[in-house]
């Protein structure tokens, strides 16, 4: 994975909230630090996000964007 954004925080899954058009998903960075991002629910379902899944929060400006290898 490319990303030009650089700071890109690498996370479990703890939960995923999902809504009718956005899901809340929120990352555990380390023991005790979270970070939590709004998507879209399509996106949510497209990325396949379960908790325990290993994922990448990327912080660019004012938003979190969640990736997968």
């Amino acid at each position: 994975m490319q990303v030009s954004a650089r700071n890109a925080l690498k996370g479990t899954v703890k939960s995923v909230v999902v809504g009718s058009v956005n899901t809340e998903v929120t990352l555990e960075i380390a023991p005790g630090v979270e970070v939590t991002s709004i998507i879209t629910k399509s996106s949510a379902e497209s990325l396949k996000l379960t908790e325990g899944k290993q994922v990448y929060a990327i912080v660019k400006s004012s938003d979190v964007i969640i990736a997968i290898d």
